[in-house]
């Protein structure tokens, strides 16, 4: 009695493209190698940890939507670590929790001495302000206080969210070691 493919796993094998098909890619000719690499496609207790890492600190940190997954991939690399994961952890900031990124970078830039004029954050969000009137914004004074406050972010939630991932696989392989230990009926 074989067992079925989870939900995720079925989902993935139907849409997303396969490793073969993202090596004949004309766009990722340059990483060809690594890409046909089964290394880079598997998950091991050290990969899995790692692109964990990659991808929450490069989806914290490089708010561009776009380039988080090229960025986690490019750090994926080097680290040998999981690419297909690193580049799914970029979504740890979404439309949701990028606001809850920005402010808390914003506060925590603050922190370090970095000056945030918060009633000018205020005011162009109740006026509804234009994407000129926010670049101006950014530029004058809350440029410095934000990447301080995303880097110190990135940093410390990348290392917490490696370390969960660490004993969240050490305790699914101990899981499902003692249900193939209960099957085989030599639990001692």
């Amino acid at each position: 009695m074989g067992r079925q493919p989870s939900f995720l796993r079925r989902f993935l094998h139907r849409h997303a493209p396969s490793r073969h098909e993202l090596a004949e890619s004309r766009w990722l000719k340059p990483v060809k190698k690594y890409i046909v690499a089964s290394e880079y496609w598997r998950f091991t207790r050290r990969s899995v940890p790692r692109a964990v890492l990659a991808g929450t600190f490069i989806g914290i940190f490089l708010m561009i939507p776009g380039l988080q997954m090229i960025g986690a991939t490019m750090m994926a690399i080097p680290m040998r670590a999981n690419i297909p994961l690193a580049a799914a952890m970029t979504w740890i900031s979404n439309p949701f929790t990028t606001p809850v990124f920005l402010i808390g970078a914003l506060e925590v830039g603050s922190l370090f001495g970095f000056q945030t004029d918060f009633t000018a954050f205020n005011r162009l969000l109740s006026s509804g302000a234009s994407l000129r009137e926010w670049s101006d914004w950014l530029a004058s004074s809350a440029a410095p206080s934000m990447l301080v406050g995303l880097l110190v972010i990135a940093i410390l939630l990348s290392l917490v969210a490696y370390w969960v991932s660490l004993v969240g696989w050490r305790l699914w392989v101990g899981r499902r070691w003692r249900q193939r230990l209960a099957r085989e009926g030599t639990i001692f």
